[in-house]
């Protein structure tokens, strides 16, 4: 390591475990105990709308508690990740469930190096319009495009899994016992991940291997860096050895090689989106999966729910708000007709946090340092700060609303140079990671998606003919 990236990597890891010692001075350290405990099923639990509250499984791999403030990854602190470790260790920590030894991590990185570069989903993908797409749906088809290059899925002469099991699954026996069992009743077949025809190229595997999970975390980082160039007028670029995948995704999305303040802070940011528990695009991907559809299908479920606008974006509102208000003085006075008009402010609060997330406090201090060397960011960092002092001051203590993982993220992303349109795909390239550790632990123990609806329409209409209706 030189000294320019010492010196930045000192910078950071300081900046993070000071935003540590201030999130605990300001929060106790119990977990929730109705929710870190193993479940005797069936659960009683109160559900709201849209499943709000509903326990759907068991998991090891993440914990969010939202009125402290916290956020765990296999039971480390987000703070002690993004301060001294980096977005492969994560990632292969998510995925194999312990920190990986050197020679792991090191097997590890080059595996997904292997995997950045691939020229035969890149040259489909540019068959496709996708200077034209939205840069998600345009991630969703690359997405599929892998699965068709990488796996046997989509092979005539193969059907991975046998016959279909039913036509309805209200027909297997298993959704007959409402209580659930302990035990999946229908799983992968034994050896279903090692099922092949010999003839085909070797670098085809089965969808269900956990090399489609390392497939699947370089490649969505390569395809997001390929809609990049391509909506910038440019071809796809090779990786380079010597930079890790966040450092690779800044270089092929930009054709410049990043700073090494850049690569760890776009590091940093990749570790703090990889996983964030039962949110929408997970639950998506869980539910996609759990049919015994195959993982890419699975993580393409995930880039379309987070291609919503109520999951995925909101940090490219922010930007927008930051760009209307037009400066730091202005802040006052907007924010007071905005509270008149009860505007919602983007990038703050949160359906799970009731105390300042641990994400945004990580990264207003990066945005901080990287304005901070950028004419053209530091005022649009000096409105987010003087609005966030505007915001908690009036709704902090009273509401609990403080600034959530969007409100400095695009602030973060524009001072490297990346357009406001692809803010959502880097979200994508990291939590892939984490929907990919989801569904492989959950199809450990499988169980389609089964919720109920209440029924509220009417009953004993009479059939009218078309013609005398």
């Amino acid at each position: 390591m030189n000294s320019d990236s010492a010196r930045s990597e000192d910078a950071i890891t300081e900046l993070i475990l000071t935003a540590k010692a201030k999130a605990y001075e300001e929060t106790d350290h119990e977990p929730e105990p109705n929710l870190t405990t193993a479940v005797d099923w069936p659960v009683e639990c109160s559900v709201g709308p849209g499943l709000e509250g509903a326990i759907a499984c068991e998991s090891k791999i993440g914990y969010v508690n939202g009125s402290k403030g916290w956020l765990i990854y296999r039971g480390y602190d987000i703070f002690d990740l993004c301060a001294r470790s980096s977005f492969e260790e994560v990632s292969y920590l998510l995925l194999h469930g312990a920190l990986p030894t050197a020679d792991e991590l090191a097997a590890f990185r080059t595996a997904l190096y292997a995997r950045l570069f691939i020229p035969e989903t890149q040259r489909l993908l540019l068959s496709f319009p996708v200077q034209d797409m939205n840069p998600m749906a345009a991630l969703r088809l690359g997405t599929n495009l892998m699965r068709q290059k990488q796996t046997y899925r989509d092979r005539r002469e193969l059907d991975a899994f046998g016959a279909p099991i039913a036509s309805d699954e209200d027909s297997i026996a298993m959704e007959t016992v409402p209580h659930g069992e302990r035990r999946p009743v229908y799983e992968f077949a034994p050896g279903a991940a090692d099922r092949g025809p010999s003839p085909e190229p070797s670098t085809l595997v089965a969808s269900e291997e956990i090399a489609s999970c390392y497939n699947l975390i370089a490649g969505v980082s390569s395809v997001a860096a390929t809609i990049g160039r391509v909506r910038a007028g440019r071809l796809p670029l090779e990786p380079i050895p010597e930079l890790g995948l966040a450092g690779n995704y800044l270089y092929m999305l930009t054709g410049r090689r990043p700073s090494p303040m850049e690569e760890r802070v776009m590091d940093v940011c990749l570790i703090l989106h990889a996983d964030h528990g039962m949110n929408a695009s997970t639950f998506a991907s869980m539910v996609v999966a759990s049919t015994l559809s195959d993982i890419y299908l699975a993580i393409g479920s995930g880039i379309s729910a987070l291609a919503g606008p109520l999951h995925g974006g909101a940090n490219v509102e922010v930007i927008k708000t930051l760009d209307e208000i037009g400066s730091a003085d202005r802040v006052v006075d907007w924010y007071k007709k905005a509270s008149e008009n009860k505007r919602k402010i983007m990038g703050f609060g949160h359906r799970v946090y009731k105390a300042y997330d641990p994400r945004a406090r990580i990264l207003g201090p990066l945005a901080e340092l990287l304005a901070s060397q950028s004419e053209t960011v530091r005022p649009l960092y000096e409105t987010a700060a003087a609005l966030e002092r505007e915001v908690v001051s009036t709704l902090g203590a009273e509401k609990k609303i403080f600034p959530n993982v969007d409100f400095y993220s695009g602030l973060v992303y524009q001072s490297m140079g990346i357009p406001a349109e692809l803010y959502t795909t880097i979200f994508a390239v990291s939590r892939v990671s984490g929907w990919c550790a989801r569904v492989v632990e959950y199809l450990e123990n499988n169980r389609i998606f089964r919720p109920r609806a209440i029924y509220t329409g009417s009953f004993g209409e009479n059939y009218v003919p078309v013609e005398d209706r």
